[in-house]
C-alpha cells in the first residue's frame, strides 16, 4: 500500500495536465494525463493494488521514447491491471485504468500480443538550465501582474469571493448561501487559469452532513510567469509548499507572482497568485478543511465550455438535490427542544438547541447565516471544532470580500436571491406565451 507521502510523489513526478482545446495532445501528454487523473483516485480498499501498476507505468514513459517501447509499457501495464482485478473490483482507479488502457491502445494502434517485458525507469536526462535574464523585456513584469496588465483607462477590477467550509457551507461568487451534502469529489472551480477540487467525507455514520477532508488546486501554465502547480491537502497534511516541493511558480520570469505563504504551520495556509489577481486561505480547524478565496469577476468568468460549467459549486452553487434546508432542520430542532413550552429536550449529538446557540454566540454575536451554520453543524455533528470553522470563514469573508457591507448574509437575502431567480424565470415563461399567442392570431387571421 502507498502512502500518502508517496502517492504525493507520484503526483508530483508527473504533475496534473489539464488539457485545453486546440492541437491534439502529444503521446505523452496523453499518458500523463491517463496515469495522474488515475492516481487521484486511491484504492476503495487497503488489497488494491492498482496505485502500483501506475507508478510502474508512469515510471517507464516518463520521458519519450520509440513507439514500440510505448506499446511495450502499456501492454504491460494492462498485465498489471489484470492482475489486480479479484482485489479492486469495484474500484473506480481500477476501472478508469481498464477504459484508459483500450483507450491507448487504440490511439496508438498497439497489439494486444506481443512483449510486456517488465518497464524499467528510465534515467531522465539532466534539465536544460535557462539562459541568465540579461535581456528581459521591461513589460514582462507587468503581465504577471493582474492589475498592472489592465488597459490603462480600464475600471478597478471587482474582486468576488467564494468560501466553503464546515459541514459543509457554500457562499458563492454571487453571495448566495447553501448548505449542501455532496458527498465525494466535487469541483469548486474550473476556468482556463486554474481548478479547485475538493472531498467531502460524511461526518457521523448515517448523516447527510459532509465536511472536506481532501482538497487540490491546478495551477496552469500562465505565459512567461508561472509553470504548471499543483497543491493537495488532506487532513492532518497541510504543506506549506506545492507537490513538487517547491513554493512558488517555478523558473520562469514571473514565477514570484505564485507563492504560498505558511501564516500558522499545519493549520493556515495563504496562496498568492498575483498574476491572475487571486488569493487563496485554506485551514485545517480540527479535523476538517476550509476553504476561501478572493478573484476577479473577469477570471471566476474566464470558463472555456460553458456546457460543462453546471457542476463549478462556487459560481452555480450545489445542484438542486444537493442542497440542505437547514432552515427547515433548525425550525425541527427547536421544536424537537420544546422551545417556548417550558420543558428541556433531550440533547442532540451532545448539544440542546439553546446550548449550540450560546456557544456559537461567543464567537460570532450577529446572528447572520454564518452564527446558524455553526448552530447547524453543532446539531449535526456534535464537534465544537466547527464552531471555529464558521469563525475562521467569517474572518476570511473581511479579508477577501471586496464590499463590507455584504460581510453579513442574512436569511432574508438567500430568500430574495432565490425569489429573484424564481421571478425571472417566471417573467421568461410568461413572455414565451405572449410571444406562442401573438403567433397564433396571426396564423388565424392570415386564414
Amino acid at each position: 500500500m502507498h502512502s500518502k507521502r508517496e502517492r504525493r510523489g507520484a503526483l508530483s513526478r508527473a504533475g496534473w495536465m489539464v488539457m485545453g482545446k486546440g492541437a491534439a495532445p502529444s503521446a505523452l501528454q496523453v499518458c500523463q494525463f491517463v496515469v495522474v487523473f488515475l492516481c487521484l483516485f486511491p484504492a476503495a480498499t487497503l488489497q488494491c493494488k492498482i496505485l502500483k501498476c501506475n507508478s510502474e507505468f508512469w515510471a517507464s514513459t516518463s520521458s519519450s521514447g520509440p513507439e514500440e517501447e510505448f506499446c511495450t509499457a502499456l501492454r504491460a501495464y494492462n498485465n498489471c491491471v489484470r492482475r489486480t482485478a479479484r482485489t479492486c473490483r469495484g474500484d473506480l482507479a481500477y476501472h478508469s485504468a481498464q477504459h484508459g488502457i483500450e483507450d491507448l491502445m487504440s490511439q496508438h494502434n498497439c497489439s494486444k500480443e506481443g512483449p510486456t517485458t517488465q518497464p524499467r525507469a528510465r534515467t531522465l536526462p539532466p534539465p536544460v538550465q535557462p539562459p541568465p535574464d540579461v535581456n528581459v523585456p521591461s513589460d514582462r513584469p507587468e503581465v504577471c501582474h493582474y492589475e498592472r496588465s489592465l488597459p490603462r483607462n480600464a475600471a478597478p477590477p471587482n474582486y468576488t469571493h467564494c468560501g466553503f467550509f464546515g459541514d459543509p457551507h457554500l457562499r458563492t461568487f454571487n453571495d448566495d448561501f447553501q448548505t449542501c451534502k455532496v458527498e465525494g469529489a466535487w469541483p469548486l472551480i474550473h476556468n482556463k487559469y486554474l481548478s479547485v477540487q475538493v472531498t467531502n467525507t460524511p461526518v457521523v455514520p448515517g448523516s447527510s452532513a459532509t465536511a472536506t477532508s481532501k482538497l487540490t488546486i491546478i495551477f496552469k501554465n500562465f505565459q512567461e510567469c508561472v509553470d504548471q502547480k499543483m497543491y493537495h491537502a488532506e487532513t492532518d497534511e497541510l504543506p506549506a509548499a506545492f507537490a513538487d516541493g517547491s513554493k512558488n511558480g517555478g523558473d520562469r520570469h514571473g514565477a514570484n507572482t505564485l507563492r504560498i505563504v505558511e501564516k500558522v504551520p499545519g493549520q493556515h495556509v495563504e496562496i498568492q497568485a498575483r498574476y491572475i489577481g487571486t488569493t487563496f486561505v485554506v485551514r485545517q480547524v480540527g479535523r476538517y478543511l476550509t476553504f476561501a478565496v478572493r478573484m476577479p469577476e473577469e477570471v471566476v468568468n474566464s470558463v472555456e465550455d460553458q456546457d460543462n460549467q453546471d457542476l463549478y459549486l462556487c459560481l452555480h452553487g450545489c445542484p438542486a438535490n444537493q442542497r440542505i434546508d437547514f432552515r427547515t432542520f433548525r425550525a425541527r430542532a427547536a421544536e424537537s427542544q420544546g422551545l417556548g413550552r417550558g420543558r428541556p429536550g433531550a440533547p442532540i449529538n451532545g448539544f440542546t438547541y439553546q446550548s449550540a446557540m450560546a456557544k456559537c454566540k461567543e464567537r460570532l454575536p450577529v446572528e447572520d447565516l454564518y452564527f446558524q451554520s455553526c448552530v447547524f453543524d453543532l446539531l449535526s455533528s456534535g464537534d465544537i471544532n466547527f464552531t471555529l470553522a464558521a469563525y475562521y470563514a467569517f474572518e476570511d469573508v473581511k479579508m477577501l470580500h471586496s464590499n463590507k457591507d455584504k460581510y453579513h448574509l442574512f436569511e432574508k437575502d438567500t430568500i430574495f436571491n432565490s425569489a429573484s431567480e424564481k421571478w425571472g424565470f417566471s417573467v421568461l415563461i410568461l413572455i414565451s406565451l405572449v410571444v406562442i399567442q401573438l403567433w397564433t392570431d396571426s396564423f388565424s387571421i392570415r386564414l
